[in-house]
């Protein structure tokens, strides 16, 4: 894993179909990264499960392009050191009691969504694999019909232009994925459940074809979700939706 790098680069488009589909795109012509790229509209921007993710123009689209030496299933880890930092950038303006951390990997300002976080990943031709770490963040505007009660940093006072956010935002990913790099998941596991919202409270979790209601008690070693069960039981959960009633999640 290269060493931290002062100024990472960074890519700007006008317009692009996404700015994980120009990661990909990077990675298949042999770009190894680390790379950042930046559209100011995206046509066909995307979240979790292939949602639809609104492309307003003042807020920040990018995508860090990596190369690594591991398995999929251990990179996915790096999520969590996303929303580290992008909650890193939205405490640099606005200040940091008004940010919390979801799992997986939300990012919460007074209760409310101000970004999105969808990682792919597939083997790179120079070996290894190759990382796109998708990242929305609203700067400017939010959308008003989103299926979670949404924000942005503006509502909030804080004003940042779409390069200093990426430059912020691409500098703290550095700095948490060469924290993982050298320590590996601990680092992040602590980092991420000092700013975690919900953790011993009840929930409802939505999984493809079930819904299970318990207690968030806590982030695995792997970065699972651990959900203690109405029957005593506990259940460990890699991939679904999390609701806290009462709030607005």
């Amino acid at each position: 894993m290269a060493a931290s790098q002062p100024d990472l680069p960074i890519r700007y488009f006008e317009t692009l179909d996404s700015t994980n589909e120009e990661a990909k795109r990077q990675a298949l012509a042999g770009a190894t990264g680390p790379l950042w790229i930046v559209a100011r509209r995206q046509s066909a921007g995307r979240g979790r499960r292939g949602r639809p993710w609104a492309s307003d123009i003042g807020n920040l689209f990018t995508t860090g392009l990596y190369r690594l030496d591991c398995d999929p299933a251990r990179a996915a880890q790096l999520s969590f050191a996303a929303a580290l930092a992008v909650g890193d950038l939205c405490a640099s303006v606005i200040g940091p009691e008004a940010v919390t951390l979801k799992w997986p990997n939300d990012v919460l300002v007074h209760g409310h969504k101000v970004s999105g976080i969808l990682l792919e990943s597939g083997q790179h031709i120079r070996g290894g694999l190759w990382l796109a770490v998708g990242i929305g963040v609203n700067l400017a505007n939010h959308p008003a019909d989103s299926e979670r009660p949404a924000t942005d940093l503006h509502v909030h006072g804080g004003d940042i232009s779409i390069e200093n956010a990426a430059e912020r935002l691409s500098q703290r990913f550095d700095f948490w994925l060469n924290r993982w790099a050298q320590d590996g998941f601990t680092p992040i596991r602590e980092s991420w459940l000092s700013r975690v919202h919900g953790l011993g409270e009840r929930c409802v979790v939505r999984l493809d074809h079930e819904t299970l209601e318990g207690v968030f008690a806590d982030l695995g070693p792997d970065g699972s979700l651990r959900l203690d069960l109405k029957d005593g039981g506990r259940r460990f959960i890699s991939a679904g939706d999390v609701f806290f009633p009462g709030a607005p999640s």
